[in-house]
Parts: C-alpha cells; structure tokens; sequence
C-alpha cells in the first residue's frame, strides 16, 4: 500500500467513526489528515521526478561511455573504467597527470608512466615524464640507510664490546 491509499484508508477510518464535525479535536484530526494526504501527494510527485531525473543520468553515462571509447579506444595507455562495478580496475595503480600545454589532468596507468610519456588527450601535446631528480633522490636515500646501516652496527658492536669488558 502506498502513501496516498494509506491516508485514503485513514481518511475512511475517521469518517466511519461518525464524529461530530463542530468538537474541536475533530477538526484538528481532520486537518492533520488533509496535510498527510497533500503531503504524499508531494512526495509521490518528487519520487516521479527523482525517478525520472536518474533515467537521464544514467542515459547520459551510457552516452559518455560511448564517447570515452570512441575518442581513447580501448589500449591507451589510460585508466579503464568498469561500468559493472562502478570503479577502476584494481590490479594496477593510476596517476594524475597535468597537460604543460594546455593544463588539465588526465588520469594514466603505471605503464603510460614507465612508458617515459604520452600524448594528451586534450590537446595532441606531449607530456614527458622525467624521473632523473626521483632516481637522484632515491640513490641518495638508499647512500644515506647504507650509512645508517653501518652506524648501528657500529653502536651495536661498541655495546658487546662494553659488556665483555665488564
């Protein structure tokens, strides 16, 4: 039973018992039910326009799925995107990359990354990725646990050397 037949059958209800229409709590009953019967009304109408709203979107979704294979296929280098599950896939990581040329972002995979570059999808241009400054940083971090490595086994020893000796 819906709304508007759930006030139907209340309405009904009231005008059985037979009440008499000039008491005061009569007529607050009845204006309580004229209010819940224009208020399902409103919600019945809300929920065909909300229904009717989603149909759209999901129409347009379907829409931009379709222009999203037709302008980047599907081997691009860039994310894909699972309309079942609502989701990217996975089984690999994704990066946002910004366009120098024409500054929007674009999301790629880790083999677009590896890759060295891409063209972007906006606009045709380049974008490079360099990893020099990144493999400088990560040499001198891996320099600096090798010397950390060799303090504490330095501390390490000291403290079996201190403990023979006593």
């Amino acid at each position: 039973m819906n709304l508007t037949e759930r006030i139907a059958y209340i309405r009904g209800l009231a005008d059985g018992l037979k009440l008499d229409e000039n008491r005061d709590e009569v007529k607050v009953i009845k204006a309580m039910i004229d209010l819940l019967e224009d208020m399902a009304y409103d919600v019945a109408e809300m929920e065909e326009v909300v229904d009717e709203v989603c149909n759209q979107v999901d129409e347009i979704d379907e829409d931009l799925a379709e222009v999203e294979e037709e302008l980047y296929g599907d081997d691009c280098g860039y994310a894909s995107y699972d309309k079942d599950t609502d989701d990217f896939s996975d089984d690999e990581a994704y990066y946002e990359v910004t366009c120098p040329a024409c500054d929007k972002t674009t999301i790629v995979d880790e083999d677009a990354l590896i890759e060295g570059g891409l063209d972007c999808p906006y606009c045709g241009a380049e974008i490079e990725f360099d990893f020099s400054e990144l493999n400088e940083d990560i040499d001198a971090l891996e320099e600096a646990d090798k010397k950390a490595d060799e303090k504490a086994e330095e501390k390490a020893e000291e403290k079996t050397e201190d403990k023979a000796e006593k």
